[in-house]
């Protein structure tokens, strides 16, 4: 038999995993972490690698690593061959079981808290073996990790731009301008975007889809983002709720995320004019084997948001949004 054929295949299958590891992280340390493995042990795993293909995988500088023209072609390979054997694996479960395993899904704060927990409660009722697993971050943090194969779906806020995704527009969400009850524009119909520049203004952190989005509206409408009143940038809808109820400033947020207080009468919302519309998207990996559980959570997620939907001349998130 050849040397070729000498290894085992699971250790090989093991090595091409601590490898890919890695190589996708850029770090032993990282992919020690991720696979509970330790460093030694991982970087022992890698040697193995290099010795039975006799080259170089990593270059090793000042602290950093980076992969050798072998190891990118070894790289490439490997997730080839892992993605295989992840699909292998999910076909044989789907042919000998119903919709089930891990959902790796992740969804911005703005989705997840106000959107997603009716959805998710009706997917597990229907799916009970199906555990999810939801990580909830800002729109780029999400559509990055989906990206990079650690997530499996990804619902953001706003459009996708990166190339390796596919993205299914979800439902409309209406940002509207929220101020306390006692601010002068309580008492009004609308609000232009020169009346908010010249407010003290509280907005969503940098990588926010929402503060992404109301950049935009700010740029059409001839105000610099810059040229706002800022007062603080705060990564929590809820927070930034607390702050305008005490009169620190105003702000634009979804209105799905403000109906328990407009119901309470702690908080006024008013539609900016122009009004002021996004589409959410729902993204996944365009060029990955889609299990079937990935498949029906998308076709269901997509189903449900859409049917609330409202037509083009209704509020346009109240319905989006059922009760959440």
């Amino acid at each position: 038999m050849s040397d070729r054929f000498s290894v085992p295949a699971a250790m090989a299958d093991r090595r091409l995993q601590v490898f890919h590891a890695v190589a996708r992280l850029m770090s032993f340390t990282r992919a020690a972490e991720e696979l509970c493995m330790t460093q030694p042990a991982v970087t022992f795993q890698v040697k193995q690698l290099e010795e039975q293909y006799n080259t170089r995988l990593f270059d090793r500088s000042h602290g950093r690593i980076s992969l050798t023209a072998t190891g990118q072609v070894v790289f490439d390979y490997a997730d080839r061959i892992l993605g295989l054997n992840e699909e292998l694996d999910t076909r044989i479960g789907e042919m000998t079981g119903g919709v089930s395993g891990p959902l790796l899904l992740g969804a911005s704060l703005t989705i997840a808290e106000f959107i997603l927990p009716r959805i998710l409660g009706e997917f597990k009722a229907r799916y009970p073996d199906v555990r999810t697993q939801m990580t909830v971050a800002n729109s780029e943090a999400i559509e990055t990790r989906v990206a990079d194969h650690s997530l499996d779906v990804g619902l953001i806020e706003s459009p996708s731009t990166l190339p390796g995704l596919g993205a299914e527009v979800c439902c409309e969400d209406e940002l509207v301008l929220i101020c306390a009850v006692s601010h002068p524009f309580a008492r009004r119909e609308a609000v232009t975007p020169q009346e908010v520049a010249a407010q003290p203004f509280i907005s969503r952190e940098t990588g926010s889809g929402t503060r992404e989005f109301t950049d935009q509206y700010f740029r059409q409408a001839g105000v610099a983002p810059d040229d706002l009143s800022l007062v603080m940038e705060v990564g929590s809808p809820e927070a930034i709720k607390g702050l305008v109820e005490t009169g620190l400033g105003v702000s634009i947020m979804s209105r799905a995320s403000i109906a328990k207080e407009l119901r309470l009468a702690s908080l006024v919302a008013r539609p900016l004019e122009p009004r002021l519309i996004r589409m959410l998207s729902l993204v996944h990996p365009k060029d990955r084997f889609q299990s079937r559980l990935v498949a029906t959570f998308i076709d269901f997620a997509l189903t449900r948001m859409r049917q609330s939907m409202p037509g083009r001349e209704a509020p346009a998130i109240a319905a989006c949004a059922g009760a959440a």
